[in-house]
């Protein structure tokens, strides 16, 4: 029998016990249902990502590719001074969606051209194309960064979910039956002396009727 010195062995605190060991079950399963679906987002996630990443490898080629081609159509000099010439990257937006109670960032970005119109048309085709190829590449690596994130969070919520679920199957449920037990042991055992005090009472009456 489990040490429960500090558990009160009423029957009130019986009923409250077993009230709490019902709802740690039904807290159990639910974050095992919350768990297994983290699991499958995670695992979908993760294929997105794979083939983003896939394809970000072959855009990033691509874009060394176009470079390439303009540095030898255009010079080096020239690649350098119309790279100067271009406005920032595109702004970003962060934004969060709940999954599951975790929030997911989600990156907006602003479709905004890094080059104005007259500019696009002074430019020879192959720094367009490279320009084009690097938009391309800079979103894809925003979408990657996004989703990489997304992960991460969700690996982290489920490894925080199994040590809860842990916590409550294999320490508190068994604790709170273990009270329970005791509880009950200690009812059986009043029940029993009060038992046997009676048959006591019962006999010293009817020695005394006798007499």
């Amino acid at each position: 029998m489990p040490a429960a010195s500090n558990v009160r062995p009423t029957r009130m605190e019986y009923l409250k016990t077993v009230r709490r060991i019902a709802m740690a079950k039904k807290g159990l399963k639910l974050l095992k249902l919350k768990r297994q679906a983290l699991i499958l987002e995670f695992f979908t996630l993760s294929k997105t990502v794979a083939t983003l990443r896939s394809g970000l490898r072959k855009k990033l080629q691509k874009g060394y590719d176009s470079i390439h081609k303009a540095e030898l159509f255009v010079g080096e000099l020239r690649l350098e001074y119309e790279s100067i010439r271009m406005s920032r990257i595109k702004e970003l937006t962060l934004r969060t969606k709940n999954v599951m109670g975790v929030k997911i960032p989600q990156i907006e970005q602003q479709e905004r051209s890094s080059v104005g119109p007259e500019q696009l048309i002074e430019l020879p085709p192959s720094i367009n194309q490279a320009i084009k190829a690097y938009a391309e590449i800079h979103r894809m690596v925003v979408d990657v960064a996004e989703k990489e994130t997304a992960l991460r969070k969700l690996l982290l919520e489920i490894e925080r979910t199994k040590r809860r679920s842990n916590a409550i199957e294999n320490v508190l449920i068994p604790r709170l039956q273990g009270n329970a037990k005791y509880i009950k042991f200690r009812f059986d055992e009043m029940e029993r002396e009060s038992f046997i005090k009676l048959k006591t009472v019962k006999r010293k009456m009817a020695q005394r009727e006798v007499a």
